[in-house]
């Protein structure tokens, strides 16, 4: 059978995208534009302020984020996905007032921590899935994830120079203002949800929890983007200081340094992209590049004195930072079971927020006590622990995760259907949820998409 070539997305559903992307950037810029500049404010502006309560503040949004995400996901859906993200961005402006009024770090602290608690993501990522059909709902995930990459590279980039114009201070009064954008895209870009209903997809359904805790594999996952997380937020509790100190640069010229590492390095991930993806290596390339950032971690405490070596070592750094951004939520989906991605992505997400917490912590006691270097060595040992731990992954297959709907099912023809499913080439796992009238699917997209299956399931209703 002939997958017929797919349609574009609606102009509903590409709004629907953009302005969810268009959220997620206020929130992303919000939180990290601080983070290459945070530890020399938090230095000249607060006496006495120790590298733990600078860590602390980088941190702590993580904290409460991990914390609230998952409930307001199921406030969301009693409650309506609009409000709920929009009270989460007026907590998000709240906590940036209180962080560009704070006279002290633990106001700081407090302020950062108000923040996080505008855990809208999960909400975003459901609103997706209520607004965009079953066929785009990757492509729509994806200019979503692709804006949240390109936020945190402008971060770096506008951090240095709104502190210049307007201070720290100043950075988190933009935040604020960002928050506002947020609401007003909520208000007036994004569609209204017509049909709001829990998306399996999206959300986490926490009776499966145990299962997905249960799942080593996507455990070595969780616990990769928690390394991840926390080997970032450490290293820029004292990248600042390094490349002032090391590379001779006021905060204002750290853009220079930003500027062509962030876009080199999205430059060359390319090349690895396409192997891992398109020639089916993604396991040797995604062990390589943990490999690469736990050496790049050994590399700073070595060379983290002059310009050209942190140079280069941030240009390696963030290729392979970024190529693993990209890859590990797409591992989530491949080895994820088919009627609990929603579940396993808010585990991994929650995972990413609580490493940014500890990342954070611990990136701070260590630069408190032992100076730079002990910053880098506890980067490096955990770089390496994840090495061991993702070299014992299985090998991933190119799947991705589908659900087309089914209308009535009766529970004793369900074994039947999944068996002719589970026959159509390109699908590996079939889950049939009769009170959802729903399949769900773990299928090849590159022989099959869900219009295709859709039209098969509905030739096999009626050959019945």
């Amino acid at each position: 059978m002939s997958v017929p070539s797919p349609a574009t997305m609606s102009p509903i559903e590409k709004k629907a995208a953009l302005s969810v992307a268009g959220i997620f950037s206020t929130r992303m810029l919000g939180l990290f534009m601080i983070f290459p500049v945070f530890a020399l404010f938090a230095q000249a502006e607060f006496t006495e302020v120790t590298g733990t309560q600078i860590g602390i503040a980088m941190g702590i949004y993580g904290l409460t984020q991990a914390l609230l995400q998952i409930p307001y996901g199921m406030l969301s859906d009693r409650f309506g996905r609009k409000p709920l993200i929009i009270f989460g961005m007026l907590v998000f402006m709240v906590g940036s007032m209180v962080c560009a009024v704070a006279d002290s770090i633990e106001m700081m602290i407090l302020g950062r921590a108000i923040q996080g608690m505008g855990a809208v993501a999960a909400v975003l990522m459901a609103s997706v899935a209520d607004l965009v059909t079953e066929q785009f709902r990757l492509r729509a995930m994806s200019i979503v994830g692709m804006t949240i990459g390109l936020s945190f590279t402008l971060s770096l980039i506008a951090g240095p120079v709104l502190d210049a114009w307007f201070g720290v201070r100043g950075i988190f009064w933009v935040t604020a203002l960002l928050a506002i954008i947020g609401i007003l895209l909520v208000v007036f870009a994004m569609p209204k949800i017509e049909q709001q209903s829990f998306q399996r997809e999206a959300e986490t359904d926490p009776s499966q929890f145990g299962e997905i805790l249960k799942n080593t594999q996507l455990l070595r996952l969780d616990f990769g983007v928690f390394v991840l997380h926390a080997t970032l937020t450490a290293m820029f509790v004292v990248l600042p200081l390094a490349l002032r100190d090391g590379a001779g640069l006021d905060s204002l010229q750290h853009w220079h340094i930003y500027l062509p590492v962030m876009l080199l390095s999205f430059v060359l991930m390319v090349p690895f992209i396409i192997q891992a993806e398109s020639r089916d290596r993604m396991k040797p390339v995604f062990v390589g590049a943990i490999g690469v950032i736990a050496l790049m971690q050994f590399g700073f405490m070595n060379f983290h004195e002059s310009f050209w070596s942190l140079f280069v070592l941030l240009l390696i750094f963030f290729t392979a930072f970024n190529l693993l951004e990209a890859s590990l939520p797409s591992l989530v989906v491949k080895l994820a079971p088919a009627d609990k991605k929603g579940t396993a992505s808010g585990i991994y997400s929650t995972s990413q927020f609580l490493g940014a917490a500890l990342g954070g912590l611990f990136g701070g006691y260590f630069y408190q006590h032992y100076g730079y270097n002990g910053v880098f060595v506890f980067t490096t040992v955990i770089g390496v622990l994840w090495f061991l731990v993702a070299a014992t992954m299985q090998k991933p297959l190119p799947l991705s995760i589908a659900s087309v709907p089914v209308g009535e099912v009766a529970e004793n023809e369900v074994e039947d259907l999944q068996k002719k499913l589970l026959a159509y080439d390109g699908v590996y796992e079939v889950v049939i949820l009769p009170e959802e009238q729903r399949a769900y699917f773990k299928v090849d997209r590159k022989i099959q998409n869900e219009e295709s299956l859709i039209r098969y399931i509905q030739q096999s209703k009626v050959s019945q």
